[in-house]
């Protein structure tokens, strides 16, 4: 989190000579990114801020988790960030998902970045998150990473990212403290971009044909754990085929999802792992 911030207005008055006169504070801010692991356990915490609680199937685990898009009710949550040295521990309250986003590549660190809002900042001496339990890090990697097209594996893929956006509003009413009232979503955005080595006319015809496809960006550990985005109605955008030297030729898709009708929603994300309930 890059934490609230409250800039400060200058005076534009005149009359008391060429030394400006005290500046003024102006409405609190505060938003920021937040880069997590893509992990099988607590990644659907983040699932559940972007889409909103899940449907849960299972006796005992492994545990189903769906979430689906088109939801109007986000959950907030209050995110602590603390510095014992200092101390200080900077509690946000009423943070809201804005945007998650993602890239899938042959190789690196596979990480997610969440873009939050928050109504404010209460900084204290004290933690006030007391003892949290720890959660199991059980980390996909970009190795366990597959693209499929309408069920079949879509070859050839250099890199993909993947974007989800609330699109929220901030309900920027008056107050005496200078915070938002909250943030409400708007309509959602999933847009994203893929990278092939042009090999073969499949999405090129499909973007010149205007036809929707469902791709399914998923992981899959060893152990069973797994993670599947299934994007149902993804549109393609007539590429630019250049040829640009004596290396393979290239050809990047910004693709953009939209809602299916016979689905019902635009997208589904299941993961399935031991945690019983978000």
């Amino acid at each position: 989190m890059r934490g609230a911030e409250q800039p400060l207005l200058n005076s534009e008055l005149l009359g008391y000579g060429r030394d400006p006169l005290a500046p003024i504070k102006d409405a609190v801010t505060a938003d920021g990114d937040v880069v997590v692991p893509l992990d099988a356990e607590a990644f659907g915490f983040w699932l559940k801020a972007a889409f909103g609680a899940p449907t849960t199937t299972g006796a005992e685990a492994p545990y189903s988790h769906e979430f689906q898009s088109g939801s109007w009710t986000l959950p907030s949550m209050s995110i602590e960030t603390g510095m014992p040295e200092v101390p200080r521990y900077a509690m946000y309250s009423g943070c809201v998902l804005d945007q998650i986003t993602w890239q899938m590549q042959r190789s690196g660190l596979l990480t997610v970045t969440a873009r939050l809002v928050a109504q404010g900042e209460t900084v204290g001496t004290t933690t006030s998150a007391g003892t949290p339990a720890a959660l199991e890090l059980k980390r996909f990697g970009h190795f366990n990473g597959a693209i499929t097209r309408n069920g079949t594996a879509l070859g050839n893929v250099v890199s993909a990212e993947i974007t989800y956006a609330n699109n929220l509003d901030r309900i920027e009413t008056i107050r005496n403290d200078g915070r938002i009232d909250g943030a409400d979503p708007s309509i959602a955005a999933l847009t994203g971009r893929i990278e092939v080595r042009f090999a073969d006319q499949t999405l090129v015809s499909q973007a010149i044909n205007g036809d929707p496809a469902e791709i399914e960006f998923s992981y899959v550990l060893p152990s069973g754990e797994s993670l599947r985005l299934t994007v149902h109605a993804v549109y393609l955008p007539r590429p630019r085929i250049e040829i640009s030297g004596p290396q393979g030729v290239q050809a990047t898709f910004d693709w953009q999802a939209a809602r299916d009708s016979v689905v019902g929603r635009m997208c589904t994300a299941t993961l399935v792992n031991d945690v019983e309930t978000y």
